[in-house]
């Protein structure tokens, strides 16, 4: 994988650039770690038993073959909007650019009502007994509103936030890590399979679920026309955060594994806590259960920031109504994007099944991700003035292999909740087409009538 340095103007943008390589770097990592790690364990253990290092890692190296991809495509084509800008290059196609970016945009809102649920669950009662779907319409609320502001108080927020998260993630490793000097704990357990089934099936299905851990890297390239010299810092930023991301994740699943048995953590929406208090260190429930908080509320704020600037890039492109791409005069925040896409993820935590939210997310991902490896291919025909990272052809192409493994191992109501969101997306996209076509028409008609009037007053 090369790239090259050579300096050149920044592509013009409406949007502030505000993001530099550190603060990229942490917005990354940042919605990576959130984005399931405090939520899954539990799920994740009824896939794979005590072997919860493995679908973890396997996720992280099939993640990497589509983050070089993005990699390309992201300095390639420096514009929000993401997949689906790659996608309209690729194949010419606004309706195939409309699917992709929808599904994109409906799996980031179905992630951030799946954190929202994860936020109200067992961390959140460690302080308050509260009914689960008013709090995460309020959190989702919260998170609306923060990100209006501007994404320089958001990146900053993250900044923080993810400084705390990863915290947490430390704590479970450190406290096992002295559980099991005391001669506590199982280490029998990491290798401890499912009953029922093979080693290989039973890795490869919680991959599925494991990749949802790793879904976040995505959510950058949506941010690039607010990076500071992106051909630079995008690689750098993404692979080190994946990388970065990856060593915790495995540690974590280890540290699990060697605390719990796997029944006990298929018992908790808050599992990462009671492997902290199964241990018996001297760490307040109530700290661990906020850092947790923190980091679950992290990760809905990255993933609803990606939403709103994908909701905005695709009203640039026409793809929807241009009112989504209103833009705050001061602030310099997409405002109708934002209430938009915050207003569906409310709705959606009405589901209220955090593992099939998860899956869904998954499935309309690889979708996305699919067509991107399929984009590098195609638009390596395609020479741009600048320099560019470029990642090794064999790459997409094990991509697109790993994304067509991962789809046939979804479940049918998966692919039936998938297919719904989607079928939305198609109504949207008919009406977007034929208000357009409405407004063009109107337009010809002025242009008729104002040429019309003109000829008689020469006449």
């Amino acid at each position: 994988m090369t790239t090259q340095t050579a300096p050149r103007a920044e592509t013009p943008t409406r949007l502030r650039r505000a993001i530099t390589g550190p603060l990229l770097f942490a917005f990354i990592l940042g919605d990576v770690l959130g984005a399931g790690i405090y939520a899954l364990m539990g799920v994740l253990s009824e896939k794979v038993g005590g072997m919860l290092w493995a679908p973890l890692l396997l996720a992280l190296l099939l993640a990497l073959l589509t983050a070089g991809s993005y990699a390309e495509l992201v300095t390639k084509y420096p514009r929000a909007g993401g997949a689906a800008v790659f996608a309209e290059r690729a194949f010419h196609s606004p309706l195939v650019s409309f699917l992709v970016g929808f599904s994109m945009l409906a799996a980031g809102v179905t992630s951030a009502a799946g954190l929202a649920i994860a936020f109200s669950g067992d961390y959140l009662s460690t302080f308050f007994d509260l009914p689960t779907i008013p709090v995460a319409i309020v959190f989702l609320a919260v998170v609306g509103l923060l990100n209006a502001r501007g994404i320089r108080e958001s990146m900053g927020a993250n900044l923080v936030m993810t400084a705390i998260e990863l915290s947490g993630l430390v704590i479970v490793v450190a406290v096992v890590a002295v559980f099991v000097g005391g001669g506590g704990g199982d280490l029998s357990r990491v290798a401890e399979a499912p009953e029922g089934t093979s080693v290989a099936i039973a890795v490869l299905s919680g991959a599925v679920i494991a990749y949802y851990s790793f879904v976040g890297f995505e959510t950058s390239a949506n941010m690039i026309e607010e990076v500071k010299d992106p051909r630079r810092t995008y690689p750098r930023a993404l692979f080190g955060a994946l990388f970065t991301a990856g060593a915790v994740y495995v540690l974590v699943g280890l540290a699990s594994s060697i605390a719990l048995p796997s029944e006990e953590l298929q018992e908790s929406s808050g599992p990462l806590l009671a492997v902290v208090e199964a241990t018996g260190v001297d760490i307040p429930s109530w700290l661990f259960s906020l850092i947790a908080l923190i980091a679950v509320a992290n990760g809905a704020l990255l993933t609803m920031i990606m939403v709103s600037r994908l909701t905005y890039g695709m009203a640039e492109q026409g793809l929807l109504p241009a009112t989504l791409g209103r833009v705050l005069p001061k602030r310099k925040t997409p405002w109708v994007a934002i209430l938009t896409t915050t207003l569906v993820a409310m709705g959606l935590t009405l589901v209220g099944d955090l593992a099939t939210l998860a899956e869904t997310v998954v499935l309309l991902l690889l979708v996305v991700f699919l067509s991107v490896n399929i984009s590098v291919l195609v638009l390596r025909r395609d020479h741009v003035e600048h320099d560019h990272f470029r990642v090794w052809t064999f790459v997409p192409v094990l991509g697109v292999a790993s994304c067509i493994l991962l789809l046939t191992q979804q479940r049918p109501v998966v692919w039936l909740f998938g297919a719904i969101l989607l079928a939305v997306g198609g109504i949207l996209y008919a009406l977007a087409r034929w208000s357009r076509k409405r407004a063009t028409a109107k337009t010809t008609e002025t242009h008729t009538d104002t040429d019309t009037e003109e000829n008689h007053e020469h006449a």
